[in-house]
């Protein structure tokens, strides 16, 4: 068997293969692109026995995505995703001087495929169809991540020079009532000269139908007030940038608009997407989000257990002499987690059983956080069964063992 480490970067890719008694056999920097990945194939060619086959072939590298791990992946290489951080823990088992360089880091890689494999896992293939979910998924979520930092920015400048404009629309800034007047009226002598019909004018052609009359007397009422101002200089510099970031954020919300129309009607496509549908808490958008991270592998995860290790929803614990701890997991899938707590908020208003197993968790002392992470949690095990026996989610299945333990412990 061949083993290599891959460190790869923008660029380029700093190569080393060893054999399966750590020698090392080869080292290079090959060029992103085709002409570097025909050069690994040839360095494969000229240490791979006759009888050896692309299977016995074996990569880390700290990435699990791009058209370089695709193509290792289509030669029918073994690849593994190797996260930086055991990276560099390996690293500090041989050395502590601190020292560290490319091809360093790459030997270190392949090393770590040759001794520890069976405790990492390698890529697997998703199909077609789930990879476009995930690229189309975290795109948009990307975008409304963009957006809310701009929103941000905005408040922050509000708060600056227009507080006024912060007691209309509060918050949410990214509202297209809020983003019609602040367009027209970046400034607070602007927003003075509003008229009553010119606010309603504004909010009609944003889209809002009801309560015009009402909500533009609001909106009046509050840019009107009394409120400290900035020197004039000042003032002219916030309501440009401000002017800018309405705009950015206007633009923000006609593209997450477009994808999330692309992302939904992907993942309409995909063969499981009834049974992610039928999860409480779960639409077409964060359904999307939860295929993508999760993927679509069936032999990905053993059981359920690795499904919610993976998922990051699943406690650690630490433990040492009489002292035990039990805390969240930190390290994770951040796309996966931010889907799942969202999808453990929803289902509570809409599963008698998630909320019931809330409530519980609560009354055991359970902070908000936590108890809506052992939701998630349990939710994810609810999915992996249901995946697992293409069955679509039933309350009383999903819950019925809980409620009879509940039950029971009251009794």
């Amino acid at each position: 068997m061949l083993f290599i480490g891959d460190d790869w970067a923008e660029d380029h890719h700093d190569i080393a293969i060893i054999d399966e008694a750590g020698r090392l056999l080869a080292r290079r920097r090959l060029d992103e692109g085709v002409v570097g990945i025909e050069k690994l194939h040839g360095l494969v060619a000229d240490h791979l026995p006759e009888d050896g086959e692309p299977a016995d072939v074996r990569v880390g590298i700290e990435t699990d995505r791009g058209p370089w791990v695709q193509a290792l992946l289509a030669a029918g290489y073994v690849v593994y995703a190797i996260n930086p951080m055991q990276a560099a823990r390996y690293r500090e088992r041989h050395g502590t001087s601190g020292a560290k360089s490319d091809k360093g880091d790459a030997l270190v890689l392949a090393e770590i495929i040759r001794t520890d494999a069976a405790h990492h896992r390698p890529i697997t293939g998703d199909s077609e169809i789930a990879e476009q979910v995930k690229v189309l998924a975290r795109s948009h979520q990307s975008l409304i991540w963009a957006r809310q930092r701009q929103v941000n920015v905005l408040r922050s400048n509000l708060r600056e020079f227009y507080p006024a404009a912060l007691g209309a629309f509060g918050t949410d800034l990214a509202d297209r009532d809020a983003l019609a007047v602040l367009a027209a009226a970046p400034g607070p002598d602007a927003g003075a000269r509003l008229t009553a019909a010119r606010v309603q004018t504004l909010l009609r052609k944003a889209g809002r139908k009801r309560y015009l009359t009402k909500r533009a007397e609001e909106i009046i009422t509050a840019l009107r007030g009394e409120q400290l101002r900035a020197r004039a200089g000042i003032e002219a510099a916030y309501t440009a940038t401000t002017k800018a970031l309405v705009a950015v954020i206007a633009e923000l919300n006609a593209q997450i608009d477009a994808l999330q129309g692309q992302v939904e009607a992907c993942f309409g496509q995909h063969p499981d997407a009834e049974i992610y549908l039928s999860q409480p808490g779960l639409g077409h958008v964060l359904g999307a989000r939860v295929l993508a991270e999760f993927g679509d592998d069936p032999d990905r995860y053993a059981d359920a257990r690795a499904r919610k290790n993976y998922s990051g929803m699943s406690p650690i614990t630490r433990a040492s002499g009489k002292k035990k701890v039990v805390l969240a997991r930190f390290a994770r899938n951040r796309h996966l987690g931010d889907a799942l707590y969202l999808q453990a908020f929803s289902a509570l208003s809409v599963s008698p059983g998630a909320r019931a197993y809330y409530d519980e968790r609560k009354a055991r002392g359970a902070t908000h956080n936590q108890a809506l992470r052992a939701v998630a949690n349990r939710l994810v095990g609810i999915l992996h069964g249901c995946l697992r026996n293409h069955a679509l989610y039933d309350e009383h299945t999903a819950w019925h063992t809980h409620n009879a333990n509940v039950e029971l412990h009251a009794a």
